[in-house]
């Protein structure tokens, strides 16, 4: 009838019955008359388990051995699936992420997919079998080295698939069914949503919304991928990730002015104090961290504490970037000629994000009034379009989620359910 790559999740499979049970569901799918691929994660916690191990053998692992170790979690629960569905009576083929002809860049720990060479996946298609693809990991183009495309990335993996293989849509399973407004483990009454445009789960995602991985939703959007997120332990509808233009012709959906609140604890923040207030010198800096391939979130400039012609620069950044953030700009400080450099990973942000918010005023007012009247500080504060984010102390941020998600009329009558997952 179709063709429907599914991903499946490390809460879905965390253990034998959780494989088999996932097993079930993608007989279904098969006997309905799809083709059927698979892209799987590891097995629960597998990955932070391999990790723990790495960190007890070597303290500063090689980033190509670490590869080589992470990618066998995504193997193992790929060939156990494969097993359990031929006890049902499927055929299914595991592959690598390799084998299945993911290319990418050579970046260890972060690689990027430059194509999909998907053959022998089609050929298992073509002769019967679910294909079962190792999510997280490809090869890359140049050095043939085993790569992995950085935490969650199975998601990516997943729509990066449907595009090359012109599948209908994509489905994602994980222990929640669909989209909420906020993360029902902070907020039980955060509100189910039906369908989001690509633009707004994008700010979720770059907010620190979980329940997809940001470049899978880039990936989405650039290749106009249908995303179906959906929870592997219940048959309800979850949530449909598409274009705005097709959401906007379902006169049934009613336009909110927001669509979330995410959060993030994942970001620290560094403050370089006393930078000479002269042309150029933030431009040495960033191009200091920018070489060292760190991502930057939010970044603040003021007057410094220590001197009027003198600036402090404050930037956000992932908190695993931190340490060789600080050795970037403690390489450049006698060339800059900065005071200090302090750093913070007892902080969070707390975003509100919504199309909506372009044509309604007053957002932003409604935002700090919330945080406020939870007693929640302000450190930092950024905006785009559709888009506010602060940065709080990392003791305040439930609180601050809470707070704007009322705010916002967000809440639902009835408690969301979290199936399975330990958030770790």
């Amino acid at each position: 009838m179709g063709r429907i790559v599914q991903k499946f999740g490390g809460s879905s499979v965390a253990d034998a019955e959780s494989i088999k049970r996932v097993a079930r569901r993608i007989a279904r799918t098969r006997a309905e008359g799809h083709d059927v691929i698979i892209v799987i994660s590891a097995m629960g916690d597998t990955t932070d388990e391999l990790m723990d191990l790495a960190l007890q053998v070597s303290p500063r692992p090689k980033s190509r051995e670490l590869d080589m170790l992470l990618t066998t979690g995504e193997r193992q629960s790929a060939a156990l699936l494969a097993m359990a569905l031929s006890d049902l009576g499927v055929d299914a083929v595991s592959y690598t992420g390799s084998q299945a002809g993911v290319i990418t860049t050579p970046t260890h720990g972060n690689a990027r997919i430059i194509d999909i060479t998907p053959g022998r996946v089609i050929r298992a298609l073509e002769e019967g079998n679910v294909a079962i693809v190792a999510g997280f990991q490809g090869v890359a183009q140049t050095t043939k080295d085993i790569t992995t495309l950085g935490r969650g990335a199975s998601d990516t993996t997943a729509v990066a698939l449907a595009a090359a293989l012109d599948a209908d849509y994509c489905e994602i399973y994980s222990d929640v069914d669909g989209v909420y407004t906020a993360d029902p483990r902070i907020v039980p009454s955060a509100r189910h949503i039906d369908q989001i445009g690509y633009e707004d789960m994008m700010e979720m995602a770059a907010s620190g919304a979980k329940i997809l991985h940001l470049r899978c939703v880039e990936y989405a959007r650039r290749e106009g991928v249908p995303v179906h997120v959906r929870s592997s332990f219940t048959d309800r509808p979850g949530t449909w990730v598409k274009s705005q233009d097709e959401i906007d012709k379902d006169e049934s959906m009613e336009e909110a002015i927001i669509t979330g609140v995410a959060h993030d604890r994942g970001e620290a923040k560094i403050t370089i104090a006393g930078v000479p207030d002269k042309i150029g010198e933030a431009a040495r800096i960033f191009k200091a961290i920018a070489e060292h391939e760190i991502n930057i979130d939010m970044i603040v400039q003021n007057v410094s504490r220590l001197s009027d012609v003198k600036t402090d620069i404050s930037f956000t950044l992932p908190m695993t970037d931190g340490s060789r953030a600080i050795e970037a700009l403690e390489a450049i400080k006698d060339e800059v000629g900065y005071d200090e450099v302090l750093y913070d990973d007892q902080i969070g942000k707390v975003s509100v994000v919504g199309v909506g918010m372009r044509s309604h005023p007053g957002v932003s007012a409604t935002f700090f009034e919330a945080l406020a009247g939870a007693e929640v500080n302000l450190q930092m504060i950024s905006t785009s379009e559709i888009r506010i984010s602060v940065i709080v102390g990392a003791d305040d941020v439930d609180r601050a989620v809470r707070a704007a998600h009322t705010a916002f009329g967000l809440d639902a009558e009835e408690t969301a359910k979290v199936y399975a997952g330990t958030g770790r």
